[in-house]
């Protein structure tokens, strides 16, 4: 069989590729992964009582819109790197901003907060447990998007997995403001993200070994 003939019959029995299947593993996994880490947060920690009061406080949103922002970041560069031959571009500046962001008011508050209220606000009354919190609450979160992420065909595992503990530790994350006392942005701008990098660095580990296919 020549060359051509042999291309042409590989080509002829090709089939489509649904573009649906990528949106729609994500959004499974996320929907998975967000319900059972705000199950477990409500079983173990329970919803804050006052939460119906704070939610009309400004930080209350500045807090939740840090987590889902970089949440976002992270799905736009493990969605990436779970395709082949596709350039993450821009997705990096996506994780990065929120942090920045949250790291500018961070400081804003510090410096025009008193020198003895500044080590307060920073490590709160939970910086002992948060960031442990928000790691094993991003557990399921994290098995779901491992489990999206292999359906696909990543290349680069290292950083696939850690894309895709971000986005866990990310979601996990979301659920915990739902319990966490803590509101001053110097507190979760800092142990909210290393909560978050815990999964992350988990995914980087276990990259090579999970996703490989």
């Amino acid at each position: 069989m020549k060359t051509d003939d042999l291309i042409s019959l590989l080509a002829s029995q090709t089939t489509p590729v649904d573009r649906r299947v990528p949106p729609w593993r994500f959004a499974v996994a996320i929907l998975i992964g967000l319900s059972s880490a705000t199950v477990l947060m409500a079983v173990f920690l329970g919803i804050r009582p006052d939460l119906g009061e704070v939610v009309s406080m400004p930080v209350f949103w500045f807090r939740l819109g840090f987590a889902v922002a970089l949440g976002g970041g992270a799905l736009l560069v493990t969605l990436r790197l779970s395709r082949p031959g596709v350039s993450v571009g821009a997705g990096w500046t996506a994780v990065v901003i929120p942090a920045v962001i949250a790291w500018i008011a961070a400081g804003i508050v510090l410096a025009g907060s008193d020198v003895d209220a500044r080590v307060p606000l920073l490590l709160g009354h939970t910086w002992k447990v948060c960031s442990i919190i928000i790691a094993v609450l991003s557990i399921p979160p994290f098995a779901a998007m491992l489990w999206a992420v292999r359906g696909m065909a990543p290349v680069r595992l290292r950083l696939a997995g850690a894309a895709a503990g971000l986005l866990a530790g990310a979601t996990s994350a979301v659920a915990y403001c739902l319990h966490c006392p803590e509101m001053a942005p110097p507190f979760w701008s800092v142990w909210y993200l290393l909560g978050m990098l815990v999964p992350a660095a988990l995914g980087a580990l276990l990259g090579p070994r999970v996703l490989r296919w």
